[in-house]
């Protein structure tokens, strides 16, 4: 039996769920400059534990919140969801640490170009030959942005390769799952902050060494409430609402302008330069999530 998303949603549902992605993508875009300052006082693992654990503090009373059936159903969603979100950013984590970010950002861009394949093979929904389209447009974008592919492949570029499938299969299960066990947006985003963060806590405290004390400096901390508050409590909820209302590979496009908002928050908040063809790039990649946005399939 296969399932069948429409785009047959009010044409105002549609567009606030566009305008919300479009703000997920903007928000996310940011985090990279964010999450790297942080970054300089705690490891990885450590860190995404902290993010998603207090995540998971700040959303647990709207989980408590909801009916035993709701509750119910964001654990059976949750817990999947919430397990292949932890092997995306397990997969990023280490595969931006054994490559170059030009490779890892182009690599991360193939899940547009994955998610209506996979949406098509999952779902049995399939995409427009619009939506192939934008997805090459976008991929486009996103070669011109980061510089494309360069030196030889190796184990990096596998594991980014593998968290732009995993993106790409998060997306449709999530479309599904959320469909199949309706639960609140906000009490599904708890149960997979609570996956991520006691996942990344657990392999950490597994590693030789363990954990070192929480750093005490201002900077992290005011770092982690802005990625608690706008990268994972606000662009998780809206995701998460934004796909019961849209298609799978409607969602990828839109949110693939991430990349093109990251570099101009380098840009303006960071200080760093872009030549004109990374301009190009990006302008590429917006106008192909603003084109997806514009059309209604």
């Amino acid at each position: 039996m296969t399932t069948t998303l429409s785009l047959a949603q009010p044409k105002a549902l549609l567009r606030l769920s566009d305008i919300t992605l479009l703000l997920v993508a903007l928000v996310w875009g940011t985090s990279y400059g964010v999450a790297k300052g942080a970054l300089a006082f705690y490891p990885v693992l450590g860190f995404l534990a902290v993010r998603f654990l207090l995540t998971f503090a700040l959303l647990l009373p709207s989980l408590l919140r909801a009916s035993r059936a709701e509750q119910l159903a964001a654990w059976r969603s949750g817990l999947p969801l919430g397990g292949l979100m932890l092997g995306i950013f397990l997969c990023e984590t280490y595969g931006v640490a054994h490559t170059l970010a030009s490779n890892a950002a182009f690599l991360i861009s193939l899940c547009v170009v994955f998610t209506p394949l996979v949406e098509w093979a999952l779902l049995g929904n399939r995409p427009s030959r619009a939506v192939f389209g934008f997805a090459a447009l976008s991929l486009l974008g996103a070669a011109m942005l980061s510089g494309g592919l360069s030196g030889q492949l190796g184990l990096g570029d596998g594991l980014m390769l593998a968290a732009a499938v995993l993106r790409a299969i998060t997306v449709c299960q999530t479309s599904k799952l959320s469909r199949a066990h309706p639960a609140p947006a906000l009490a599904l985003t708890a149960v997979q902050a609570a996956v991520i963060g006691l996942g990344s806590l657990l392999l950490a405290l597994a590693l030789p060494g363990g954990l070192p004390p929480l750093p005490s400096a201002p900077a992290f901390w005011w770092a982690s409430v802005y990625l608690v508050l706008g990268c994972t409590v606000f662009a998780f909820f809206a995701q998460n609402w934004a796909l019961k209302h849209s298609a799978p590979s409607r969602v990828a496009l839109l949110t693939s302008s991430e990349p093109a908002f990251g570099a101009l928050f380098a840009v303006l908040w960071l200080n760093e330069s872009l030549s004109p063809l990374p301009w190009l790039g990006g302008t590429l990649i917006v106008a192909a999530a603003l084109w997806t946005s514009w059309r209604r399939d």
